[in-house]
């Protein structure tokens, strides 16, 4: 007996060992040895699949057993092999050659009237596109994502202007994984649990990745609204064949499934489309996967190309509804002489899926069948017979989809719920606080596509030299760098100091806004320095002392803004501000003091009108729930009237004078003076976006909007008591909302309503202003751009709308020589009621993205059904 003992010892030794998990490893080539970067590795019948890194190689973790691997490349015959793994960390290597897939055409007749077979085919995939795009009613899955971007030269000045700083040197400029738990319900909630990220050579940091970004991706949406504004059509869409052309290359059979390789050729060489290939399953005509690019000749930005691939698979639990197995998105990247490349990879595994069918239904009205004698292609005609069969269930889809995920929902709220099925109302992506503290053993296990050479010499320098690139020296030998004065920089964007270290800046005003000139107050120095102190959270204290100096009025205006957001999670922001300073009757001028130095200077025009103004203001900005923001402030200034001190200027237009400084209003007609005002006034606005979407990481809070419209309500009251010479209640309420509309482009508006009530006791810089324009300059295209600043300026009631259509190159791409340019157009309407304005509108049309920076519009100004003014404005616009 005592001989047997330690054999039983052995064996319970070995026990941990033989269910420890084992490792698949090799590398995955094409017939010429070259690797095949990002094919897909699955067990077959499971949800547990990988992919290759860019050299090929791929590994994955398998419990100790035999195993079916399927081993797919898009555009390569699918290769299967039995492996058996063991146990106790051991790693079996199976190196595999993918050839290249002999699609077959088929034997067939076609009619000269008949158009390619791929026709027909592809009008199956849009007839039962709704379908495939509702069949799955909910699932969750776990998602690895790799994402990396990559410098190959930099310029030394960006623009000829800009110095390029010491960080950007070619190499890795990017690198980092996560691993997700994603659920997905009809008809599109995505929510996200980020359970650990890695970026390399920042231990802080969390992964940008986001797995839900993914389902904006999917080719059975009709437009895919990526990359650019206007968004591409799909290959499958329901106006496809506006678009594209497609040629049939051939058909092969895997697993039993016929798959057709369909090419995929843009019509018109500058439409939004793609290029390339297409798979899609016969019969039951689903994507089985895709391999399409984008090129300049696609109007897109900064970017040469991007290519994307995608493998879909049968569900494990539900084999006849198809899931995502893995996407790739790699792009190469040209802007302002830098150059580089850059890919994301997702890799999908541990499907739980929810279909909203039992079972697939089948077509009410089956093709007909051709006769042995004859086998000709199937036309469009006939491939569409059985469109209405399929079309009338779409609608059943719809709901069927919303029942399943309903019921799925209740399911798992009787059931454990899962850590990613618990985030709050509108919260659609939350990164867990310890996400980024998994040492390198951890990654060695999880991670399923093994890094590559390159990406594991980052890693290791990175990380290894992070407690040196945080130190003190180190980080003030960069900040020598960063700091050194450019007197071209300080003349455009000001300068800045850093010392990194101790997460402090210091910022000098540009040139230009330290520098004014105005009738008011003549030569105007106004120095401005902005101090920053940072915490390694959004946590952030600013202040911006200005010592405002007037020289030919000699008028010192000393004051101080004080800024504290104190919560890292959420907007919660105290704001002080004490002193004097100058200011505009219109607060939301587009009068910038830039725009109106150069006007009262060359063009005899003092358009902007200033008051000084004496005192405090205390305000309190905080995000009370999702979505609903509250401000309040409460003020004392005392506001002293100014007048013109100087009439010098550079250039003199004859017959043109100054104008006093006095605003001219229709409603005063005696004038806009004040002499002295004293006010005692307290705000509250309320902002509110229903539905607002937002991702939760452990350094804060990211609010990403809502499809639904964002409203607004304010409430400013002046306090008529000894010391305040005003008294008022003033009431608005607006709304403002961008609309997306596929192709056609996209819209933006907002509305404003408002007035004083009863008989209100106040300045005219308590007037209701209206941001107006009379320069060639715009500051503000979702302003006027002919009204004048102050004529129109009320005490009463209101009413303000502005519209705004971004064609987004719909028109001008149809042109050849103006689809080069990559301009695009937009329209503008802007409408104002008042009882002294009555109904004034103004009409504009437009080019933007000219040169890539600018825009261009004309406007035409019509009051009370005539016609009143017209003219240019130019104004940023990409």
């Amino acid at each position: 007996m005592f001989r047997r003992i330690p054999r039983l010892l052995s064996l319970l030794l070995l026990l941990p060992l033989l269910g420890h998990a084992g490792v698949l490893r090799g590398r995955i080539t094409d017939p010429a040895g070259q690797p095949l970067g990002f094919a897909n590795v699955a067990v077959k019948g499971t949800t547990t699949n990988t992919a290759s890194n860019e050299q090929g190689n791929y590994q994955l973790p398998l419990q100790a057993g035999s195993y079916e691997i399927v081993f797919q490349y898009v555009g390569f015959k699918p290769r299967l092999e039995q492996v058996r793994i063991a146990g106790g960390d051991t790693a079996t290597v199976l190196n595999v050659t993918l050839t290249p897939e002999q699609y077959q055409l088929r034997e067939v007749v076609v009619r000269a009237k008949d158009r390619d077979p791929a026709y027909a085919i592809i009008q199956h995939a849009m007839d039962w596109r709704t379908y495939h795009r509702r069949e799955v009613a909910a699932f969750t899955a776990r998602t690895y994502i790799k994402a990396l971007a990559r410098l190959k030269d930099a310029p030394s000045r960006v623009l000829g202007l800009f110095k390029v700083g010491p960080d950007l040197k070619p190499g890795i400029l990017y690198l980092s994984e996560s691993v997700s738990e994603v659920s997905f319900q009809q008809p599109n909630v995505v929510k996200e649990r980020m359970i650990s990220s890695r970026v390399s050579g920042d231990a802080k940091a969390f992964s940008l990745n986001r797995a839900g970004a993914g389902r904006g991706m999917s080719f059975y949406n009709p437009v895919i609204k990526a990359f650019s504004e206007r968004g591409f059509v799909s290959p499958i869409a329901p106006n496809a064949f506006l678009f594209y052309q497609y040629v049939l290359e051939g058909t092969t059979e895997q697993a039993g499934q016929l798959i057709h390789k369909i090419k995929v050729i843009p019509r018109r060489r500058t439409d939004p489309v793609f290029a390339g290939h297409i798979y899609i399953a016969d019969g039951t005509w689903r994507i089985h996967s895709v391999g399409l690019t984008l090129n300049q000749d696609a109007q897109l930005d900064y970017v040469d190309n991007v290519r994307i691939d995608q493998q879909y698979a049968p569900a494990p639990n539900a084999p006849h509804v198809w899931v995502m197995q893995s996407q790739t998105l790699t792009a190469n990247i040209s802007a302002f002489g830098f150059h580089g490349n850059a890919y994301l990879t997702a890799i999908f595994s541990n499907y739980r899926v929810t279909p909203t069918y039992p079972s697939r239904p089948a077509p009410a009205a089956p093709a007909p069948q051709p006769t042995p004698a004859e086998v000709h292609a199937e036309t469009v005609a006939e491939a569409k017979q059985e469109r209405p069969a399929v079309r009338a269930i779409s609608r059943q889809v719809k709901r069927q989809s919303r029942k399943a995920a309903a019921a799925a929902d209740s399911a798992g709220r009787r059931a454990p719920l899962m850590e990613v099925e618990k985030l709050a109302h509108g919260e659609i992506m939350r990164v867990e606080k310890g996400a980024n503290e998994r040492d390198s053993a951890y990654w060695a296990q999880i991670r399923p596509v093994p890094l590559t050479e390159e990406e594991v010499k980052d890693y290791h320098v990175k990380d290894s030299t992070e407690t040196i690139r945080n130190s003190k020296p180190y980080q003030d030998s960069l900040d020598r760098i960063r700091n050194r004065f450019s007197t071209d920089k300080f003349l455009l964007t000001g300068y800045t100091y850093n010392d990194t270290h101790r997460k402090q800046q210091y910022y000098v005003a540009p040139v230009f806004q330290i520098l004014q000139y105005s009738t008011v107050e003549g030569t105007i120095v106004n120095p401005q320095l902005t101090y920053s102190r940072y915490t390694d959270d959004r946590r952030r204290f600013w202040m911006t002392p200005s010592f405002r100096y007037g020289v030919d009025a000699k008028l010192f205006s000393p004051s101080v803004e004080i800024n504290w957001q104190h919560d890292a999670m959420r907007t919660a922001r105290l704001q002080v501000i004490v002193g004097r300073t100058i200011e505009n009757f219109d607060p939301n001028s587009q009068l910038t003091p830039a725009i109106n130095t150069t006007y009262t200077l060359f063009r005899n025009r003092n358009y902007a009108k200033y008051y000084q103004r004496r005192g405090a203001e205390v305000g309190y900005l905080a995000e009370m729930l999702n979505g609903l923001d509250v401000r309040t402030a409460v003020s004392y200034f005392d506001r002293r009237e100014l007048q013109n001190s100087t009439i010098d200027l550079i250039t003199d237009v004859p017959g043109r004078a100054f104008t006093p400084n006095t605003p001219v209003a229709a409603e005063l007609p005696n004038g806009s003076g004040f002499g002295r005002s004293r006010a005692l006034g307290s705000e509250l606005w309320l902002s509110y976006r229903p539905g607002q979407r937002f991702i939760t990481r452990p350094t804060g809070k990211i609010n990403l909007g809502s499809k639904y419209p964002l409203l607004r309500l304010t409430w400013r009251q002046g306090w008529g008591v000894p010391g305040s010479d005003v008294r008022y209640t003033y009431l608005e309420g607006g709304i403002r909302q961008s609309v997306q509309f596929g192709l056609l482009g996209s819209s933006s508006y907002h509305v404003n309503v408002g007035g004083f009530l009863g008989n209100p006791k106040l300045a005219f810089m308590d007037y209701r202003h209206f941001a107006g324009n009379q320069t060639l300059l715009a500051a503000d295209f979702t302003q006027f751009q002919l009204l004048d600043y102050y004529r129109y300026s009320t005490r009463k009631t209101f009413v303000e709308a502005h519209f705004d259509h971004h064609f987004n190159g719909f028109f001008l791409n149809k042109i050849p020589l103006m689809r080069r340019l990559k301009w695009q157009e937009v329209g503008t309407v802007n409408y104002l009621h008042t009882p002294a304005a009555g109904h004034y509108a103004e009409l504009g049309v437009g080019l933007e993205h000219v040169f890539k920076l600018l825009r261009v519009d004309y406007f035409t100004a019509v009051q009370s059904g005539r016609k009143v003014q017209q003219g240019f404005r130019l104004g940023l616009g990409f």
